[in-house]
This record gives structure tokens, C-alpha cells and sequence, in this order.
């Protein structure tokens, strides 16, 4: 259960890192797929620290999210996209 959230969850917020880049790059299903690399690789390092259950449920899935995150942005800038600010 927790791999599944952890696949869907990097793979919205892969994406959604993804958005703030400019230039094609490796394209959004790329930057979902970052993302769940990211996403499971967090939430495996923090259950394997001892954080699980339902008490580390929610710790984990920030972890995910962090590391997912990461993982999108590091991959843009080894690509040479740059995060473009957008104006209101």
C-alpha cells in the first residue's frame, strides 16, 4: 500500500517540478518518472530508518515527496533547463 502512494504521489509532484522548467528538456512523462524514482527511493530509506506505521505514514510521504522533488530538479539541470519565473 505505502509503494503504491509513494508511485503516485512521485509521480504528481515529479511533474508538477517538472512545470517550472523551461525548454523541452526530458519532457513531462520523463519528470513523472523522476519522480517516482525519487518517491520510492524516500519512503524505502525512511521505513528502513524505522519510521513506519501509522504514526511515520505521513513523515515518509513528505520524505517521498522531497526526494521526488529533488530527483526532477536535479535531472533538469543535468539537462540544462533552468526554472523561469513566471509573471502574475
Amino acid at each position: 500500500m505505502y509503494l503504491l502512494a509513494w508511485i503516485l504521489i512521485g509521480a504528481v509532484v515529479g511533474w508538477g517540478a517538472g512545470r517550472f522548467f523551461q525548454g523541452n528538456g526530458y519532457g513531462p512523462f520523463m519528470d513523472a518518472l523522476m519522480g517516482v524514482g525519487g518517491g520510492v527511493v524516500g519512503g524505502v530509506v525512511m521505513r528502513s530508518e524505522g519510521f513506519g506505521g501509522t504514526g511515520g505514514t505521513v513523515l515518509t510521504t513528505m520524505v517521498a515527496m522531497s526526494c521526488a522533488t529533488l530527483l526532477a530538479v536535479l535531472g533538469a539541470e543535468v539537462n540544462g533547463r533552468r526554472i523561469y519565473a513566471r509573471q502574475i
